[in-house]
């Protein structure tokens, strides 16, 4: 069989029908009629000789076969949206799409203000955004830049330590009037916590607080979202633990001598991809932002 039976729209096909569950779906995110998109799956069907899908009560679900060939065609579909970013902005040229993997809550209230400057002075640059608390796949092209709180091992990205951002308990003005402003972390048994749902790592902060404070801290709320917990302390339902610089904006801060713990803050890029001016260009003034954000 010739590489020429394999379509590039077949396989975008198969691969969105894939990642959306129906046809109608893909269709929608692919901006063609279903009879259209039906039609590439089945052209690559043919082409591959087995069947791709088979119609569950939830949709359109893989065939092992599927599975086996999703990974090949998702590379592909990350290489074609690099070299779109690629063509749109040229090499020496700050300007065109430069894609910035973060976490949700940095993404929301952390890197917006930084971009602020960066546009001002680059206004033809266009940061796309992504919001992910997983390891964006930098060498495999799904992004250009990341922000990450733990140092990268390949060898193939370039890192740069910011420093380490300090999170410390925050409050509400209004929730402090209504119950007071704990002195100690005995005083914390008193109040309403807002905190983790099953994160290891935050969990363990707050039982190691409670064995200090003599006994278990009351939970207000538990969520796993960064940004729900900042959302929850500002409504006032608790005292939450907050990165200090975001806390410090509108928040009061509880027990301040205490440092729950430190993230460590890196801005990662492929060494390829660097050369470009714009991702350069993004990835320098985050050195710089976050650096200055960061207690290092």
């Amino acid at each position: 069989m010739s590489d020429a039976d394999f379509d590039w729209d077949d396989q975008r096909a198969f691969l969105t029908v894939l990642d959306t569950g129906s046809l109608s779906a893909a269709a929608r995110a692919l901006g063609l009629t279903q009879p259209t998109v039906r039609h590439r799956v089945e052209a690559l069907e043919r082409a591959v000789g087995q069947p791709l899908f088979v119609r569950g009560v939830n949709g359109l679900a893989p065939t092992p076969e599927a599975l086996g060939l999703v990974g090949h065609v998702r590379r592909m579909a990350h290489a074609s949206e690099a070299f779109r970013r690629e063509a749109k902005g040229a090499a020496s040229e700050v300007a065109g799409p430069v894609r910035l993997s973060v976490s949700d809550f940095v993404g929301i209230e952390v890197v917006p203000p930084m971009l602020v400057a960066l546009r001002e002075r680059h206004p033809r640059l266009v940061v796309e955004l992504v919001l992910t608390n997983i390891n964006t796949d930098l060498p495999g092209q799904e992004a250009d830049v990341a922000v990450r709180m733990a140092q990268p091992s390949q060898n193939s990205l370039v890192a740069r330590h910011v420093g380490s951002i300090p999170l410390g308990f925050f409050a509400s003005p209004a929730y402090l009037d209504r119950n007071g402003i704990p002195e100690t972390v005995a005083d914390l048994t008193r109040h309403g916590m807002v905190g983790p749902d099953r994160m290891p790592a935050y969990v363990a902060v707050l039982d190691a607080l409670g064995r200090e404070a003599g006994g278990p801290l009351p939970i207000a709320l538990r969520s796993d979202s960064h940004p729900a917990q900042l959302a929850a302390v500002r409504a006032g339902l608790g005292i939450g633990m907050v990165q200090v610089p975001v806390g410090e904006r509108d928040l009061v801060r509880v027990l301040p001598d205490r440092v729950v713990f430190d993230l460590d803050t890196w801005i990662v890029a492929h060494e390829d991809v660097r050369r470009s001016a714009r991702i350069d260009a993004l990835f320098s003034h985050l050195v710089e932002s976050f650096r200055a954000y960061c207690w290092r």
